[in-house]
C-alpha cells in the first residue's frame, strides 16, 4: 500500500486494506452507470421511456454532494458511508421492481444520492489517511480501479440483459453495494480525527473557497472532465450518423478510451514518484491540448476520416488519467479539517461543467451534421488550453508561494 496513514484512529482493519477498498468504493459509479447503459433499450420496451432515469440520476448524484460534503464532516465518514451504501442497495432493488418510469426515476435519484454518499466518504477518507504527496499515488490507483471497472462494466451489464432481462441488472448492483457494506462494516473503521476541528457549515465552505490550492486544483479535475463528457456525449452522433460507423463497432472506442485511461493512471503514479505533481501535470496538460489539436487537424485536412479523431481521443485520455487523481487528491490536500466539503464541491464543479459545456456544445449540433465533429471537437480543445494555463502559470505560482 503506498503511504502510511496519518493517524492510528484512522487505520483501516483487516480483512482489507483501504487502498484495496477505495477502488472498490470509487467503482460504484460504473457499476451503477456504465452497466445501466445497456439495459436502456430493454427498459424502453417494458415501461416506456426510460432516459428520463439517466438525468435525474445524473443530477442527484451532483446535487447531492453538497449535502454529503458537510454531512462527513460532521458525523464522520463511516456511518454516512454505511447509510449511502445500503440505500444504494434499496434503490437497486426497488429499481429491480419498478412497474412503472416514475418509479424508476425514484429510485435512480435515491441511487444517485447514495453514489454521491460513497464517492465523497472515499475521497475525504484519502485525506485523512495519508499525507497529501501519498495522497496522489492511492488515489491514482483507486482510479485505476475504477478504470478497470468502466471497461467490464458495459460488458457484464450486456450479457446480464441478453442472458436474464434488465432487472437483473439492478439486482446485480444492489448485490454489488451489499457486498461492499458488508466490507466497509468490517474493515472500515472512522477516519475523521478525533480531535478535528468542526467548523460550521458556512465558514467551512468559505475556508474551502479561500483555499487557492483547492480552486486551482479543482479547476483541473473539472476541466479535463468536461472534456472527457463531451465526447461521450458526442461521439455516437460524429461516429455512428456522421462517419457511418455501426453501434456495435462504436461500442470499442469508449472501451479501448477506458483502456488507454487505465495506462495513463499506473503512469501517473511512475511519473509522481519520480517528478512530482507539477510537472506530471505539466505532461498531462500537454497531452490534453496535443489530443484535441490533431482532432482539428483531422477535421481540417480530412474530415471523413476516422483515425485523427481515435487518435486524438486517445492522446487526450492520457492527459486526462493524469489529471483526475492529482485534480481530485489535490483539491483536499490543503483542507484535513475540511476533507468532506471540499471533496463535495469539487466533485460538484466537475459535474457541473461538464453539464454546462455539454449543453453549450450540443446546440451546435444540427440534424444534417453540417458541423461534422467540431461540436465533439472544440471543448476538448478548449479544455485541453485551460489545463495548459492552470499547469504553466497557475499552479507554478501556487509552488512558489509555499
Amino acid at each position: 500500500m503506498s503511504g502510511t496513514p496519518l493517524a492510528k484512529n484512522g487505520a483501516v482493519h483487516k480483512p482489507l486494506p483501504f487502498a484495496l477498498l477505495l477502488p472498490l468504493l470509487l467503482a460504484a459509479q460504473p457499476v451503477a452507470t456504465d452497466s445501466y447503459l445497456p439495459a436502456l433499450p430493454a427498459i424502453a420496451r417494458a415501461l416506456g421511456s426510460a432516459s428520463a432515469s439517466l438525468t435525474v440520476f445524473v443530477l442527484a448524484f451532483g446535487i447531492a454532494q453538497l449535502l454529503c460534503g458537510p454531512l462527513a464532516d460532521r458525523w464522520g465518514r463511516r456511518p454516512l458511508l454505511l447509510m449511502g451504501l445500503a440505500c444504494y442497495v434499496l434503490a437497486g432493488l426497488g429499481s429491480a421492481v419498478s412497474f412503472h418510469v416514475p418509479m424508476l426515476v425514484a429510485c435512480r435519484a435515491l441511487q444517485g444520492a447514495a453514489m454521491a454518499a460513497v464517492l465523497v466518504c472515499a475521497r475525504a477518507a484519502v485525506r485523512d489517511l495519508y499525507a497529501p504527496q501519498d495522497g496522489l499515488h492511492v488515489m491514482a490507483r483507486g482510479l485505476t480501479g475504477l478504470g478497470i471497472v468502466a471497461l467490464m462494466a458495459p460488458l457484464l451489464g450486456a450479457w446480464v440483459v441478453q442472458l436474464a432481462g434488465w432487472r437483473w441488472v439492478m439486482v446485480a448492483m444492489a448485490a454489488y453495494a451489499a457486498v461492499l457494506w458488508a466490507l466497509c462494516w468490517r474493515g472500515f473503521a472512522e477516519t475523521l480525527p478525533r480531535d478535528g476541528a468542526r467548523a460550521g457549515p458556512a465558514g467551512s465552505v468559505r475556508k474551502v473557497f479561500a483555499s487557492r490550492s483547492f480552486r486551482l486544483w479543482a479547476s483541473v479535475a473539472a476541466s479535463t472532465y468536461a472534456g472527457i463528457f463531451c465526447f461521450l456525449l458526442l461521439s455516437p452522433m460524429v461516429y455512428i450518423e456522421y462517419l457511418g460507423l455501426s453501434p456495435t463497432l462504436y461500442g470499442w472506442i469508449p472501451a479501448g478510451g477506458s483502456l488507454v485511461y487505465i495506462g495513463s493512471t499506473i503512469a501517473c503514479r511512475r511519473l509522481l514518484r519520480r517528478w512530482g505533481p507539477l510537472r506530471t501535470v505539466r505532461i498531462g496538460a500537454s497531452l490534453s491540448l496535443a489530443g484535441p489539436c490533431i482532432q482539428a487537424l483531422g477535421c481540417l485536412l480530412a474530415p471523413r476520416a476516422a483515425w485523427p479523431l481515435l487518435l486524438g481521443h486517445a492522446v487526450y485520455v492520457l492527459g486526462h488519467g493524469i489529471h483526475q487523481p492529482c485534480g481530485q487528491a489535490g483539491a483536499v490536500a490543503d483542507l484535513p479539517q475540511q476533507a468532506g466539503r471540499a471533496v463535495s464541491w469539487s466533485g460538484f464543479g466537475m459535474m457541473a461543467a461538464a453539464f454546462c459545456v455539454g449543453q453549450v456544445a450540443a446546440q451546435f449540433v444540427d440534424p444534417q451534421l453540417s458541423a461534422g465533429a467540431w461540436p465533439m471537437v472544440l471543448p476538448m480543445l478548449g479544455a485541453g488550453a485551460l489545463l495548459m494555463v492552470l499547469a504553466w502559470w497557475g499552479l507554478p505560482r501556487l509552488y512558489r508561494a509555499r
